[in-house]
């Protein structure tokens, strides 16, 4: 372990963190509101903390190997979570304790949206405009940032991206060399970012409504500035737009490349994960359009597709934006959609869950096991675009499966151990595992009326979600840290 090197990382980092309190400190500025001296105190403090670490080894120069690079990551985000929690914890208004600053904040950097704010539209701007921004980072990664921009991570840097970047397969790179695959990924991310509030402003939001929002859409976060989110405008071209930029984040960002750099759209139509993404959310829609429309829920038929069509692809790709209450929603269908963010988005996108090309290798894998009962003798391979899948990418699938579900099972007993019921429980794990935000019970609106114990328990869960579990886990093992 090299442990000068890691130091140093985490001292650039956080120095780079530092420059995210600048753009809500300008807000506030301009506003003249209280939190002035809250954003200039924190990005003292850890441009500080950052300094504090990286000086005394700014001149350690030594190649980062990939277990540095699984370490760098999990104290990064770790870290990263406790100082992006100063802003609600120092600001006057809201008054928030500890526990729920941190929760907020890995919330925010994770992309879940899971909130305990009540009463957004009173919070000040600067600080409204704090918590997209964070989303907006944590979508990407700010670490794949880091790897694109600082030349000095260079070195070791294929490291850190195979660690923070989400998916079962992350060695294809776009370009020869991993900061221009990183660069790459962000031109690909921030153009979309600003096509999509460029859209929601012709639409009707303000524009900062609009930029806000574009945050947690293409991060598929799903923080708003109003606590009816989405459903505040009461406008069915903004929704629109949401839907569709919600699909575009959850598709693998290295065939939005890809497709750009080609002008061709086959890269998409060839690609089994985004057809097999597309054919559930399409099936997701028509299930919950014609149970609403049949029910009568709303007072006529387009209002309930609308909002059918919203809440499917939202839920379904983590992001977690709402225009209407679907918690409420009769018989079967919030229970149908809190099961459908399990699948979440694909790999390399912004979405969370267990990731599209996971879920269809499972079922390929289901599928080949009932033919081997037939015919015992037979090689089936399992075929993704005609071509065969390696069975160590099956044999990794099906540890994470069962790694995902051992750790849904622990955690699900000990929130309901902390007094949860078990409808409030279960979608409180599944909402933060997948990185979804809102859930069922009484996290349907928000978490601010549980317990702090459970709050940490689903800090934990964001994270482990986040990072993909394995790269939490990886650092718990015994053979990690042996020489």
């Amino acid at each position: 372990m090299q442990l000068l090197v890691i130091q140093k990382i985490l001292g650039l980092l956080m120095m780079l963190f530092s420059t995210t309190m600048l753009p809500p400190l300008a807000i506030a500025l301009s506003d003249q509101d209280k939190t002035v001296k809250t954003f200039m105190l924190c990005f003292l403090l850890i441009l500080s903390i950052g300094a504090f670490l990286w000086l005394p080894v700014h001149r350690v120069n030594r190649e980062l190997r990939l277990r540095d690079g699984f370490v760098v990551v999990v104290l990064f985000w770790a870290g990263l979570g406790l100082v992006g929690a100063m802003p609600f914890l120092l600001a006057s208004f809201p008054d928030m304790t500890f526990t729920d600053s941190l929760f907020e904040s890995v919330s925010g950097l994770t992309t879940t949206g899971a909130t305990v704010i009540m009463g957004l539209e009173q919070l000040p701007k600067s600080l409204l405009f704090y918590r997209q921004e964070l989303q907006w980072l944590g979508g990407m990664g700010i670490i794949v940032l880091a790897v694109a921009i600082l030349p000095m991570l260079g070195i070791g840097g294929m490291q850190l991206y195979r660690a923070e970047t989400p998916g079962p397969i992350k060695d294809s790179k776009l370009t020869p060399r991993i900061t221009e695959t990183a660069k790459a990924l962000w031109y690909v991310y921030l153009s979309l970012t600003i096509a999509c509030a460029l859209m929601y402003w012709i639409a009707g939001m303000s524009l900062f409504d609009a930029v806000s929002h574009s945050f947690s859409t293409v991060s598929i976060g799903g923080f708003s500035t109003h606590d009816q989110s989405i459903g505040y405008f009461d406008n069915r071209l903004i929704n629109t737009i949401a839907v569709v930029f919600m699909l575009i984040a959850a598709i693998n960002f290295t065939l939005h490349f890809v497709s750009w750099r080609s002008l061709s759209l086959n890269t998409y139509r060839k690609d089994s994960e985004v057809k097999a993404l597309f054919g559930v959310l399409f099936v997701l829609c028509v299930i919950t359009c014609v149970y609403l429309v049949s029910l009568g829920n709303y007072d006529d038929t387009q209002s309930a597709i609308s909002h059918g069509i919203f809440q499917s692809v939202s839920i379904a790709t983590t992001t977690g934006f709402t225009t209407t209450a679907y918690q409420t929603w009769p018989t079967f269908l919030p229970v149908l959609l809190i099961f459908a963010s399990f699948m979440g988005g694909c790999a390399g996108s912004t979405g969370g869950g267990l990731k599209v090309i996971r879920v269809v290798l499972l079922y390929k894998q289901g599928k080949r096991e009932i033919r081997r009962l037939v015919h015992p003798n037979a090689i089936i391979p399992i075929k993704l675009g005609g071509k065969p899948v390696d069975e160590a990418v099956i044999n990794a699938v099906w540890g994470f499966f069962a790694a995902y579900v051992a750790i849904f099972a622990l955690l699900l007993i000990l929130l309901m151990a902390t007094g949860l019921d078990q409808v409030t429980a279960f979608s409180a794990v599944a909402a933060c595992l997948n990185n979804l935000g809102p859930g069922l019970g009484d996290v349907s609106a928000h978490y601010s009326g549980i317990n702090d114990m459970s709050k940490w328990l689903l800090c934990l869960a964001m994270l482990l979600g986040r990072l993909e579990i394995f790269t939490l886990l990886v650092l718990m093992t015994p053979t990690f840290w042996r020489k």
